[in-house]
């Protein structure tokens, strides 16, 4: 018998170093460096902070890839994956500090996973922070050729007494919303179920919105850092902010509203984005099941008093307020 090498095994030594080298490079294009980039761990410098809180989230891009896999369209999950994260970081108030990712694969593709990490590039230069470091994973046990996971970690920082936790939120404040590019990264296991059952594949081209199915639903993650980062300058008064993902606005504006409050969404006040029309009728989902899963439109959530929702206003220009704060159980109300 041969022996045996871990190449023969499925995985290719040489060719995840190839990687790590591509990423190196890839990284020279942010503003912000890493210390120690590419070592067992790596780092950023705080400095300017008095009490420091460190907040983290971690999250994927869920099964939007296989959609961005059949299409063999990589880089615009990797925007996706940043997205997800860091819109949950700021809500609290953080400052983005670094962003790290995990990619798990059967078998390494070189240019599938680089224009996967040029996305993650793309995302970590919107959200004005450094790629700190990362894990790629070759398994070709445990998936098949062709596939690959995504995870992403964020660390942020914000002075202690500058957390925004929602617990100032009170009956008479607004709720601001912020528009989403569109499906983001939640309800893609309805959407593709919705388009199995009606035959459609993602190369259909739709007239109405001059793109084919394919394009709609890979377009990226709206990533809200730079609105929030001018708000927080500019000492705007904000309260809660909720980034409207899995369970949409009902299911996440709940999570920052105090006991006693109940938060009101005046649906005609949403721009409406014919997207989520078009998939409601395509399936024949209720309205209520819609906004659920979907964010409806709304990518982001700012919840503020009345005089502080004009300067929010005059700031973001695509802003707009859709509801209101009463009294009452804690919950969220459809109108």
């Amino acid at each position: 018998m041969d022996r045996l090498t871990y190449k023969q095994a499925g995985v290719d030594i040489e060719k995840a170093e190839s990687f790590v080298e591509f990423i190196k490079d890839k990284t020279k294009e942010l503003k912000t460096q890493a210390i120690l980039f590419g070592s067992f761990a790596s780092g950023v410098l705080l400095e300017g902070y008095k009490k420091p809180v460190i907040m983290m989230t971690a999250d994927g891009v869920g099964t939007k890839l296989k959609v961005a896999q059949q299409m063999n369209v990589h880089h615009t999950v990797g925007i996706d994956l940043v997205a997800m994260n860091v819109n949950d970081l700021i809500t609290s108030g953080a400052k983005p500090l670094g962003f790290m990712d995990y990619i798990a694969t059967g078998k390494l593709n070189l240019d599938v996973l680089k224009k996967v990490m040029e996305g993650i590039i793309e995302g970590c230069k919107l959200s004005e922070m450094p790629l700190v470091g990362g894990e790629t994973a070759e398994m070709p046990d445990f998936y098949p050729e062709g596939v690959y996971d995504l995870a992403g970690f964020c660390v942020g920082v914000c002075e202690e007494d500058e957390l925004i936790t929602g617990k100032n939120i009170k009956p008479g404040d607004v709720l601001i919303g912020l528009p989403s590019s569109g499906f983001h990264s939640n309800g893609y296991s309805l959407l593709r179920k919705v388009l199995e059952l009606k035959r459609i594949d993602y190369e259909t081209y739709l007239e109405e919105f001059n793109k084919t199915v394919g394009e709609i639903l890979l377009e990226p993650t709206r990533i809200y850092w730079k609105e929030v980062k001018t708000l927080l300058e500019k000492s705007i008064q904000i309260k809660g902010m909720a980034h409207i993902t899995g369970g949409g606005i009902p299911g996440n504006v709940v999570r920052i509203l105090p006991e006693g409050t109940k938060a009101v969404v005046e649906e005609k006040s949403i721009p409406m984005n014919p997207i989520f029309h078009w998939i409601q009728k395509l399936g024949n989902i209720e309205k209520q099941e819609m906004f659920r899963v979907f964010n409806m439109g709304v990518g982001f959530v700012l919840i503020t008093d009345q005089t502080n929702a004009e300067k929010v206003l005059s700031e973001i220009p695509d802003a707009f307020i859709f509801g209101f704060v009463k009294s009452g159980e804690r919950s969220v109300e459809i109108a």
